[in-house]
């Protein structure tokens, strides 16, 4: 996990809730984690890690992902064993 990847993860985890992270941002984090992204029907994205799965919704128009979304992954990526140090 680089520099990049790590900054996106504690965006993640920031309190408040940020609405600000770009979806791209945290599919490249969780493929650097080691995840298996699916694409699914329309703009479901399924994903695995560590044992743990769980369906998204990649936003559009916009790039940034809602709060809604941000407090689901965090809650996965927790679930999945994932903290920021």
């Amino acid at each position: 996990m680089n520099k990049k990847h790590r900054a996106t993860l504690e965006k993640i985890f920031e309190a408040p809730i940020r609405a600000d992270v770009p979806w791209m941002d945290i599919e490249k984090l969780l493929k650097a984690l080691g995840a298996d992204l699916s694409e699914g029907r329309g703009s479901r994205i399924r994903i695995s890690l560590n044992g743990v799965h769980a369906v998204f919704h990649r936003p559009h128009p916009q790039q940034e992902t809602e709060k809604g979304s941000l407090k689901s992954m965090r809650r996965f990526l927790t679930e999945a064993g994932v903290r920021p140090s």
